[in-house]
Parts: structure tokens; C-alpha cells; sequence
């Protein structure tokens, strides 16, 4: 069994994405707009993270702030996930509020 997730990156001609859709069949997600994506990728013969940032041009910066925010909770909830480190998890989330402090994201 496989499954697969696509990303389809419309550029312009300075190769700046203007729309990015991605499909993941299994999640009954297929050809969805968004505007930003976070890909990382462990490589396991190097030790090193291998990442795909990408937004388009269109993307508001409140919008990108809110992303990354909701971005670096759900990092901790699954480094959480992964480790079971709770003094950790919660010293990330510390940051996460802290974060969302600083850009006042919160009401």
C-alpha cells in the first residue's frame, strides 16, 4: 500500500510561487489552494533536516504570522508525541505563548 501527497507550485517568471495547490487522496484533499507550506524531511545518512519553505507572493504577513504560530504549537504537541519529554514540551509551548504575545495574535 502507498499514498501519496502532491504539491503543484505555479510560478511566475522570476520563479516566485503565485499558487501552490496540494492533493493527499487518503485525506480527501484533492487539488486545495493554499498559500504557504512548511516541508521537513529527515535524512537519515546525514543527520540533517532537508526543508521546503515556500509561500506565495500573495500571502499577507498576519496571516504568515498566525501560520507560523499555529506552526510551532503543533511542533511541540507532536515533539511530545515523539519523545514523551514533558519539561521540554512545555518549555516550547512556554515559547508558543510567548511568540503570539509578542506579535499580539492574541485577543
Amino acid at each position: 500500500m502507498t499514498s501519496e501527497i502532491k504539491f503543484i507550485v505555479d510560478l511566475d517568471a522570476n520563479r516566485v510561487p503565485e499558487k501552490i495547490n496540494w492533493s493527499a487522496q487518503d485525506g480527501g484533499v484533492e487539488a486545495q489552494e493554499t498559500k504557504a507550506i512548511m516541508l521537513s524531511v529527515w535524512d537519515s545518512n546525514i543527520q540533517e533536516t532537508m526543508r521546503i519553505d515556500l509561500w506565495t507572493k500573495d500571502m499577507p504577513v498576519d496571516e504568515m504570522k498566525l501560520f507560523f504560530h499555529q506552526t510551532l504549537v503543533s511542533m511541540a504537541d507532536t515533539f511530545y508525541r515523539a519523545t514523551n519529554d514533558e519539561k521540554m514540551t512545555d518549555t516550547m509551548k512556554d515559547f508558543c505563548d510567548y511568540f503570539a504575545e509578542k506579535l499580539e495574535l492574541t485577543k
